[in-house]
This record gives structure tokens, sequence and C-alpha cells, in this order.
């Protein structure tokens, strides 16, 4: 492997040319874990920075992001290569806190095994628990790093034991942690398998001896579960058989069945680190590079025509056919978009003329779209910063410019073979958020930059409502919420936030007759019109009708057209509160015409009136829209879930188990719209952050008279 060096670029960009040197490896676990101050101390441990926390510019490598600075935690994905012992590792360090789910999962796209860091002073949250099922049920191998050593409270025995309980079986320690001199701070680790000290109280690499006396229990005993676990797992059935009669069981062998069953994901290591020490970084390493599989060893998504026609399965070739997916984008305000990409099969190199092809998601503002495009530069990412390199080859990950049309998920191939990726499973965003720009210049910058967002982010959508004039942001969460909004600040548009709006629609709940009357002299020319009409309501979701009953050519037959239309427009605009009509049967019965002056704008204007009367003299209402959700939970939590739906208003239909997963369930509801506005936020505080729901519209419902009368108000307020 060659490193090209560039000024002031710390480390280097490590540079491979075959995948099998290659590890892609992500990062995960709840906010406060650890995960980015372990990947920053990795990276100076492999020299690939001068010390952990920052690079030349003073700014860190992964939190470069002006939003994870204000935040206080992680907001974005980030890719962070080094060099061990003669591999790329490609560490991806994803954002703990369950509002960056979608940045979460281009990570887990774009790696082939993942990394569990586990705090031994907090633990883990549930949402890391469900996160593991997630990885079992796709065989990604895991391991787990326990982090957080050096905290007065941290409890190491504790963390393996909670990993235990919640990640299930063939989870165990390689490593204990060993005590120094004064009895609390960590020195250094007591190895399993070889039996040996790894003490790094002179700081890395660990000086290797042979255990004190009063080690050797704790390794025994610990020694005999972690033995009997991997050979549980091996493929040489006659090892239990000798290993139980007293046989000495070769450390390489056992190190050779470990590598093994971690590569497949039927086991996993922990280790014990410590980021601010150094301690169990290098075994961390080591483990990394040794077990976790290359991207020869993992399975490549399934691949289409961009027609949808069938292709054979992709093989992890630099000779092969290109195909590559666009892990992430992103806007620098000095480059333009960066579009970090993952190299499945052939060779990407600077100047190569590529097919850019998206699946679309036209309602989140990602519609289909195909193009021809000539890569610039090619570069290895450090977090924010680019370095150059010559080429990419499959399975590794690179970074590309000045694409005009990549958005996250896109799948780059070949312009003579053009091909399309399976794309992966992004949350539906569910929380809905309000902008208003505070001027028209501000109307433009808002355009130019939302577009930019979008196409970065498949969790994000924008909706441009019709009926409530509304510029709606569709977010995860508050805490995504505010970094959509500090970005387009940032970008320098001036703007602000204000209540959303839910289309209520109007209707007539008793029958009412209507009589409009539109007689106007002006400059000569008059304007004459006259109709009544019939106004009944029809049931839920029948939409309009117009009949026509007149007799005797009361209205002449070319004008009734005009009522018509003169009706449609006034229910378009509302009769109480500004919200268009409904489910309603309007019967022309009667009017009168003038030979001279009625006109069709005549007999428009009186159909409206006509309308706008049976409204004062009937019993107009309000509807709301109703939606059915279905709330996916752990089963701890469904009654809670249930209450909380019923004081929203809900009708719970039912429940039944998640087919999908054990130990959770469904929870089917219809919910007026106007309750769940904020029910993304509620409900993850109301599960811990584990609960998920999904809603689609039914129908439209009266709304109850006081809510009613709060919403008129409103209206006649704007």
């Amino acid at each position: 492997m060659a490193q090209k060096n560039e000024k002031g670029v710390p480390g280097g960009a490590p540079v491979v040319t075959e995948p099998g040197r290659v590890r892609n490896v992500v990062l995960v676990g709840h906010s406060g874990a650890g995960k980015t101050t372990l990947v920053e101390a990795l990276l100076a441990a492999g020299g690939t920075i001068s010390r952990a926390g920052a690079v030349t510019d003073g700014t860190t490598v992964c939190d470069h992001d002006p939003a994870a600075v204000r935040q206080q935690r992680s907001v974005s994905l980030a890719c962070a290569p080094l060099t061990h012992r003669d591999v790329k590792v490609n560490l991806l360090d994803t954002p703990g806190y369950g509002d960056f789910v979608g940045e979460l999962r281009a990570g887990l796209r774009a790696a082939d095994a993942a990394l569990f860091v586990v705090s031994a002073v907090d633990g883990m949250d549930a949402a890391t628990a469900a996160l593991w099922e997630e990885c079992a049920a796709v065989d990604m191998p895991r391991a787990v790093a326990v982090s957080r050593l050096d905290h007065p409270r941290a409890d190491f025995d504790e963390a393996v034991a909670l990993c235990q309980r919640v990640f299930g079986d063939n989870v165990l320690p390689l490593y204990l942690p060993m005590l120094g001199d004064d009895g609390e701070s960590v020195a250094g680790l007591m190895g399993l398998i070889t039996r040996r000290v790894y003490d790094y109280s002179d700081g890395l690499p660990a000086a290797v001896r042979e255990p004190d006396p009063e080690h050797l229990p704790a390794i025994q005993e610990s020694r005999n579960e972690l033995i009997e676990g991997i050979i549980a797992e091996s493929e040489d059935e006659t090892l239990m058989d000798r290993y139980l009669g007293g046989e000495e069981i070769d450390p390489e062998v056992l190190i050779t069945d470990l590598e093994t069953a971690v590569a497949r994901g039927h086991f996993y290591p922990v280790v014990p680190v410590c980021a601010e020490t150094g301690v169990g970084l290098d075994a961390l390493l080591d483990g990394l590079v040794a077990a976790f599989p290359s991207p020869l060893e993992h399975e490549l998504p399934a691949v289409t025509g961009v027609d949808g026609s069938p292709r054979p399965p992709l093989t992890c070739d630099p000779d092969g056919p290109l195909v590559a997916e666009v892990v992430k984008t992103t806007v620098d305000r000095h480059v333009g978009r960066v579009s970090l990409v993952r190299v499945f099969s052939g060779t990407l190199r600077p100047d190569q003329v590529i097919h850019v092809s998206g699946h679309g998601l036209a309602e989140r503002g990602h519609p289909d779209h195909d193009a021809d495009e000539r890569v610039g530069h090619v570069y290895s990412p450090l977090g924010a910063t680019l370095r150059e390199v010559a080429a990419c080859v499959a399975g590794d990950l690179c970074a590309i410019t000045k694409s005009g049309s990549a958005e996250t998920g896109d799948t780059i191939s070949a312009k003579d073979d053009p091909l399309l990726i399976a794309p992966w499973e992004m949350p539906e965003p569910l929380l809905p958020v309000a902008i208003v720009a505070r001027s028209r210049a501000d109307e433009d910058a808002l355009a130019r930059n939302l577009s930019r967002l979008v196409a970065g982010d498949p969790t994000l959508r924008l909706d441009r409502n019709p009926e409530t004039h509304q510029l709606v942001l569709w977010c995860m969460g508050e805490a995504h919420a505010d970094v959509v909004l500090d970005r387009l600040r940032g970008g320098g548009v001036e703007l602000d936030t204000e209540p959303v709006r839910v289309p209520l629609r109007e209707t007539f709940t008793a029958a009412a007759r209507g009589h409009g009357r539109h007689v106007k002299q002006s400059g000569g020319h008059g304007q004459y019109a006259v109709c009544d009409i019939e106004v009944e309501p029809l049931p839920r979701g029948a939409g309009f009708e117009f009949v026509d009953r007149v007799v005797g050519g009361a209205v002449p037959h070319n004008y009734i057209p005009s009522v018509e239309k003169g009706v449609r427009a006034q229910m378009e605009r509302g009769l109480v509160a500004g919200y268009p009509v409904v489910d309603v049967r309007v019967t022309l019965v009667d009017g009168k015409a003038h030979s001279v002056d009625s006109s069709d704008a005549a007999f428009q204007t009186a159909g409206a009136l006509a309308l706008r009367d049976a409204a004062e003299k009937g019993q107009p209402a309000l509807l709301e829209p109703v939606d059915e959700i279905t709330v996916r939970v752990p089963d701890p939590s469904v009654g809670a879930v249930m209450g909380d739906l019923s004081g929203r208003r809900g009708r719970v239909l039912g429940t039944e188990p998640d087919p999908d997963a054990e130990g959770r369930t469904l929870v089917r509801a219809e919910v007026p719209a106007t309750e769940l506005l904020r029910y993304a936020v509620e409900l993850r505080s109301m599960t811990a952050g584990t609960g998920t729901f999904r809603r689609e519209f039914a129908r439209h419902e009266p709304m109850p008279t006081h809510l009613a009368d709060q919403a008129r108000k409103e209206s006649t307020s704007r």
C-alpha cells in the first residue's frame, strides 16, 4: 500500500489497489458513548493525525460541521480512513441521536461490519439494542468496544453483562482491563487467548509481558468461557472433545477460528478501550483488520438496468463494470457539492465519464433522474479534508466533487452500461416545520439552499402546501429540524418558523336553500343574474354534485354552467373559515335573467352568492383529516402508547405482534392529523427512542365544536 502525502494534510491519503486490503467499519452506539472520540484516538494511534481531536486547521476530524459544534454532538456521517498492518480501514462515524437515523443508515449501507461502542459508564439505550437486531437480521459481522474506562464510575464487568443480556449469546471479551498501581486507573489489558499482559503505562505500543500471579485466576475463568464459545463455532468438530479431554489448544488455532466466526457474523468479541489513555487501541485495530471481513467477503446489493431489467449479481472486482453508490451528499461553501461514494465494482478514476441515476422519491423532492457526467477529481476524505488520489477500486470509499446531479442513494455506473442499485430503506420524516422567508431576496436564497439540502438528505421532505400556502419541512425530529434551520441560516437565509396549519375542509350538515341576486348598473352597462339553489350534504368522500332542475327557462341553458362555475369557485374559497367545501349536492331550482344585462360573469357571481346565503341559513361544519397510523413499539410500551392515542382523540383499531421483530407490537389506530403534528417527538420520548410509526390519510371527519370555533378564529386572524 502506498501513501500519497499532500502538504498540510496530516498522515497523507492511504491508497489501495486490492479490495482484500480494505475494511469498511461503521461505528454505532447511543449519543455520548464516545464513538467520535474513539475514532479520532484510533486515527492518532495509526499516525493519520498528530493528536486526537484536531487536524492542521484546528477543527475536529469527525465533528467539523458547525451544527455539530452548536449541538455538542455528532449530527452527520463522517469517513475517517487509516492504515494498520498494511490494510486500509475506513472508519464511518455515525450520530447516536435518533433524529439523525438517515446518517446512520447511510453508514450501515457503506460498511461491511459494525463496531458497537458501549459506554462502561452509561451502558446503552434501547435504540442500540434494536439496531443490533437489525444487523443480526442481515448477518452483519459485529464487535463491541467498551469505552470510557478512565471514568471513575466505569464498570467493565457490568457493561459486558449488559451486552450479554441485550445482545444475546457469543458476546464475550477477548481482554480484561488491568488496574494500575493506584488500584483505580486502567493501565493495561490482560489477553485471554494469549495469557499475556499488555501494559500501556508508557503509552502506545503496549509493553507485552507475563501476567502477575494475582492476574491468573481472573484470566483463567474468563478464558475458559471464551475458548468454549470459540470452539462451539469452529468447523473442526473434534476440537471440543479434545478440549474437554484436557488437551491444550494452540492459540493460533483459536485465533483462526475466532476470526472466521467473527467474519461470518456468528461471534462478537468485546474489547475494552480508553481513547484518552490509549489502552486497547492497538488491540482493537488488530481485531478490525484480522477478524472483520474485506469487501470480497461481503454480499453486494442487487442491481438492475435503469429500466428495471434484470442483471447478474455484482462481484467486488476492480476490473469489473463500474458500479458505485452515493452514500451521502453534502454542500461545502468553498468546494460545492461533495459526494461520499462506495465503489462496489470496477474502478472510479478522475476525468471518467459516468452515468448517474436515481430511483427518486418524488414525494420527498427527489424525482427519478438520469444524467451523464464527467468526474473531476477523486479524493480520499478525512472528515471535511479532501486528499486527491489516483483512483478508487472496488470495495473502497472515496469522495467526488462538482457532480451536478448526484444525490444521496444514487447509482454511479459506466456511461455505456448504466445500472441501478437496489435502494436501502430510509425512514419517513414525520415532524412538520413551517418556515417563512423574511424578504423576497431571502425567498430566492431559501429555494437554492433547500434544493441542496434535500438532495443530500433523504430523510428531509419539502412540501409546498397549496391549501395552507405554507412551506413545510418534514424532519425526523426537533434536533434534525434545528440542524436544517442552522444550515439554511448559515447559507445566508433570513427565515422564521410559524405554527403548522392542517388543511381542513368545510361541509353542510343539513339541507339549506340559498338565494343569489347580482344586479348592478355601472357606466351604462348592467349586470343581472338571479339564482336559487338547494344544498344537501352527501356521504363522506362523495365529492360534489351539481344538478339542474330549472323549469321554463328561468335561467337560460347557456348560463347554467356559469352558475356551477361560480358555486365551485366559492367552494374552493370556503364559507366559514376559508377551507374548501366538500361532499355536497347543489341543485339549481330557479332564477331570473335579463335579455341584455345577463352574462356569464354575472351568473358566476350569483351562484357564489347563493352558496354563501345557504351557508348562513344552514349548518356548515369543519372537517378535519383523519390518518390511519401504525405504531411499532416494544411490548412493554404498548399500554402507554394506546393510552396516549386515546388522549389524542384516536380510535385504536387493534394490535398484533410485529412479524419482523420479536418482542415488538404493531398498534393500528385512526387519529386526527391535528393531533399528530408533534407525535414523532412525543412517541420517541414515550418509548425511549424505540417507537416508530407510519401514517396515511384515511378520510375527513367532523371537527369537535370547540376546536372548530378555535379554527374559525385563527382563520379570521390570518
